[in-house]
Parts: structure tokens; C-alpha cells; sequence
């Protein structure tokens, strides 16, 4: 029985201890990520008859086919003033479970997201291209893209046309136009949206995720065509995202999927949240960041995909880093402590190496002083 317990309720609770996440699953209590981790909410487990109540509330007519054809759906969802949420709700074997993510209603800057300059810069000069943010579930990635988005809107006057699933942020006008358009609400899918985008006269164009072949093709396609599309890509580093980018086309197609690449490809950005030490941050982000420049692009077009962490490693100087030099660099600047850098590295050696370095550094600056 739920008793007082309901789906209103519940979405108060994850605003009023600040959580990020909401899971709601058969046989267990509702479940709610706080800071990176999960704590259970003091209630009775739940049972099917519950899970299905609760969610009943929030599940929107026009997709309640869809949840019982296709087994599960995503949705936004609005409670109350400034209250949005995304929520993906999916039937698994003993019931209706779900996952809701609070979503901030002000879209945050790059420096409230502690993103590095290269963000502001990439913004700032690219007008036309593809650049991709890519992470794993839960990382931030429809935040950065949003605080992109918007500080194009904020810095410029461009008609910007997204195309999501669902809609997250809801941008206000500043200097920019802005036509959000929502798959299953407004359009039937990712490829027709993209195809009808281009005829819209867009200077902008942001795609929620990339996920088959068809999208990705009309994507790289606008972005040849003059204009700078957005997009995010389920992987956790960027050489991850140019093997995903691959797997989606035959092999017979690698050559002309990587010319165009070579050609249109602007950045790619990859982040994973990162416990902080700092009161007001549980997580920041460490990132990755490879930048397009003629090397890059030479290598891409001839598929040495092996050379390109070298080649961020040498060109730090123009933004470009690897997720160990950004971990050092939040434990120099002590967002991060060094055993929990070490937890999110891919090499800890290296990272050490790398801590050790800046320490040096910082020594030989302070003895110059003296």
C-alpha cells in the first residue's frame, strides 16, 4: 500500500535534498542519487500495483501505446513552477520501473559547470561544423550542450533549431531565435526532424543523441552543408566516439564517413562527473577535449586513429588535454583529492606522474619569488 507516499511527493523530496535521481523499481523502496550516491527513502518496498500508481501520474497520454508496444518511453515532465524532469519509464519483467532526473530550470554557465576555457573558446569561434559532447549515462552531457546552446543565444543572433528526446531545458530568447522541437510530440523521429531542420533556414542545429545511422549521416551532412550542429554521443572518451561513429556505417563506407569527418568535424568533448572535496560541488567534471587541427584531420582522413591521443597530449597549448592531465589539474587546483583522481583515471601511474609535475612546477615558480 502506498498510503501517503506519492509520485508528487517523491519529486518534492529530490528537490528539497538537492537529488539528482530518482529510481523507482518493484520489490525496493524508492531509491534517490544524492552527491553520486544512492540512499533509499523511508518507505516500504514497493510492488507492482505501487510502481504502476505512481507512475500513472505522471505518464503522458499520448505516449501510453507507445509504453506497452515498445516496453518503454522517455518523457519530459513538469511539477509545479520551475520543477522539470526527465523521466524514462520502461516496463521490466515484474512491473513498470522508471528513472527520473531532476533538471535544473536556469541553464548553467560553463563556469558554474567548472567546465575549462577551451568550452568558452570552442563556442565563442566555431560557426560551422560538428561538435560532439559524448559521456556516459548520467555525466552531464544535455547540461553542457544546453550551456553551449545558450551561451551562443546569449552572445550571438542566430535562428537555432534542437531536435530532442524529450525536450530537457526549455531556452529563453536572448539575442538568438529558438525552435525546440520534440521527438514524439512534434516529430515522428531524429531523421525526419534533421531532414525538415535544414529547410528551416537554420544557423544552429543541436541533436539531442546520436543514435543510428540515418541521424548521424544527416548530421555530418548539415554540418558540410555551412552549419554548426550539436550532438551528443553515448561513449566514455573520444577515441570511443570515432569507433561508435564507425560501427554505424559498413565497412565499405569508412572512407567516405572519415573524409567527411576529417573535413567537418570541429570537436569532440568528453566528460565524466568526478566527486569534489568542495562544499556547494559534489561532482565536477573531468573532460577531454580533441580539437580538429590540420594534424588531427590528416589522421583522421587516413584512419591513424591510434596517433590522436598523442596528438592531444602535444597540443595542450591550443586547449586541447587527455582526462589525466584535467584530473591533475582538479587536484592542483584541490577540487579533487588525489586517491579519488586516482579512482577515475585510465592510467594512474600517469596521473601521478603528472600531479608530480605540477608540484615541481609550482615549487620552482614559488623559489623564483623567494
Amino acid at each position: 500500500m502506498l498510503g501517503a507516499l506519492t509520485i508528487q511527493r517523491l519529486l518534492l523530496k529530490m528537490r528539497e535534498v538537492e537529488a539528482s535521481d530518482l529510481h523507482i523499481k518493484v520489490h525496493a523502496p524508492p531509491v534517490l542519487r544524492i552527491g553520486g550516491h544512492l540512499h533509499a527513502v523511508d518507505a516500504p518496498a514497493l510492488d507492482a500495483n505501487d510502481t504502476q500508481q505512481l507512475l500513472d501520474k505522471i505518464i503522458p497520454d499520448h505516449l501510453r501505446d507507445a509504453l506497452r508496444d515498445k516496453g518503454g518511453i522517455d518523457f519530459a515532465h513538469h511539477e509545479g513552477e520551475g520543477a522539470r524532469f526527465r523521466c524514462s519509464v520502461f516496463h521490466a519483467g515484474n512491473g513498470l520501473h522508471a528513472a527520473i532526473r531532476r533538471v535544473n530550470p536556469k541553464i548553467p554557465s560553463f563556469e558554474q559547470l567548472h567546465l575549462p576555457p577551451i568550452y568558452h573558446k570552442v563556442a565563442d569561434t566555431t560557426h560551422e561544423g560538428l561538435i560532439v559532447i559524448c559521456g556516459v549515462t548520467g555525466c552531464g552531457k544535455s547540461t553542457t550542450l544546453a550551456a553551449m546552446i545558450d551561451h551562443i543565444n546569449e552572445t550571438r543572433s542566430e535562428n537555432i533549431i534542437t531536435i530532442e528526446d524529450p525536450v530537457e531545458y526549455a531556452f529563453q530568447r536572448k539575442k538568438s531565435y529558438i525552435s525546440q522541437r520534440e521527438v514524439g510530440l512534434d516529430v515522428p523521429d531524429f531523421p525526419t526532424a534533421l531532414r525538415a531542420a535544414v529547410r528551416q533556414d537554420p544557423d544552429v542545429i543541436m541533436i539531442g543523441e546520436l543514435r543510428d545511422r540515418v541521424t548521424m549521416l544527416a548530421g555530418i551532412q548539415a554540418a558540410e552543408t555551412g552549419h554548426l550542429v550539436f550532438c551528443t554521443l553515448h561513449t566514455a572518451d573520444t577515441m570511443q566516439s570515432f569507433a561508435r561513429i564507425l560501427e554505424f556505417f559498413p565497412q565499405n563506407e569508412h572512407g567516405f564517413l572519415r573524409s567527411s569527418l576529417a573535413a567537418g568535424l570541429r570537436a569532440v568533448m568528453a566528460q565524466r562527473l568526478v566527486p569534489s572535496v568542495k562544499k556547494g560541488a559534489p561532482r565536477v567534471p573531468a573532460t577531454e577535449v580533441l580539437l580538429n587541427t590540420p594534424i588531427t584531420s590528416d589522421r583522421i582522413r587516413d584512419g591513424r586513429d591510434e596517433d590522436l591521443p598523442a596528438i592531444i597530449h602535444g597540443s595542450e597549448g591550443e586547449g586541447m588535454h587527455d582526462f589525466t592531465s584535467s584530473l591533475a589539474d582538479l587536484v592542483k587546483k584541490d577540487w579533487v583529492d588525489l586517491r579519488t583522481a586516482e579512482i577515475y583515471a585510465p592510467n594512474r601511474d600517469a596521473l601521478r606522474s603528472k600531479v608530480r609535475g605540477i608540484e615541481m612546477q609550482a615549487e620552482r615558480l614559488i623559489s623564483r619569488v623567494r
